[in-house]
């Protein structure tokens, strides 16, 4: 952890920015690349883009105002979807996803480097930051569930149109760690929502029924609802991907659909 009489300097706004063009420089080579160098090579890039793009959240997190929104949002998730891919990747190399990443790895960057998000100068609960990790961590798991399912469908459709490779990724492991994921997904948007509720009725008395809340229960829902289909009816293949992609979009609706219209659309915080 940097110093804190450094942690002003490291908040303000030019190194926040250099820190942030290297992140996304880093993983723009990395997509421009990726064909042309080896695996062992890739990686290392993307291990490097990785750890500037941590630098970046950490500059972010020190800022005095706390900063939020939903770019920030975002790219806090493909962080997170990032972390999971470098673990995994140790684990199984025969996932391949590091271009993929790599542009969503940029975007991500770029998008909280333009959208700030909106400042927090006070927070109604010491432990609001709480539910804020648990949402993020939910939102991290369940697009990690989401690559996984891509993959599942890429590994498919190559096996029926012949093109499978000998050396790809089993189709029944990235089928399994779809499930897992979302199960773990499904346990911290729970424990979101609860601490959500909690929140809601400490400070305003009251569950508010919002568009953020209304999104996040119906992909808690669907969730769940594909969790009880997979485990009593065999649910697997195309329903259980749209399944999974319908729940991911209306989570994803949940916050960052709603901030995106508050900050871009309408300018308000």
């Amino acid at each position: 952890m940097p110093p804190m009489s450094l942690m002003p300097a490291l908040a303000s706004p030019l190194p926040a920015a250099v820190l942030s063009g290297c992140a996304a420089l880093t993983y723009a080579v990395l997509a421009w690349v990726h064909p042309r160098i080896s695996v062992p090579q890739s990686r290392s890039l993307l291990g490097l883009a990785w750890l500037l793009h941590l630098v970046v959240l950490l500059v972010g997190l020190f800022e005095q105002p706390a900063r939020f929104g939903f770019a920030p949002a975002l790219s806090v998730t493909a962080w997170l979807v990032l972390t999971v891919y470098l673990v995994e990747s140790r684990l199984y190399p025969q996932l391949r996803a590091r271009w993929t990443l790599a542009v969503l790895g940029t975007v991500a960057v770029l998008l909280a480097w333009i959208f700030p998000g909106t400042h927090y100068p006070a927070l109604g609960s010491a432990l609001m930051p709480l539910h804020w990790a648990l949402g993020i961590a939910s939102y991290g798991l369940i697009a990690a569930a989401v690559v996984h399912a891509w993959l599942m469908q890429r590994a498919e459709k190559a096996m029926r149109l012949g093109n499978a490779s000998e050396t790809a990724m089993p189709l029944l492991t990235l089928e399994r760690l779809t499930f897992r994921f979302v199960a773990a997904g499904f346990v911290l948007l729970s424990a979101t929502l609860l601490a959500g509720w909690y929140f809601s009725e400490t400070l305003n008395h009251r569950w508010v029924w919002d568009h953020k809340t209304t999104f996040s229960v119906l992909s808690w829902l669907t969730m769940g609802v594909l969790l009880w289909g997979r485990w009593r009816l065999g649910w697997r293949g195309r329903v259980a991907v749209r399944m999974l992609y319908l729940a991911a979009g209306l989570l994803l609706l949940g916050y960052v659909g709603s901030r995106f219209v508050l900050e871009v659309l309408l300018q308000r915080g």
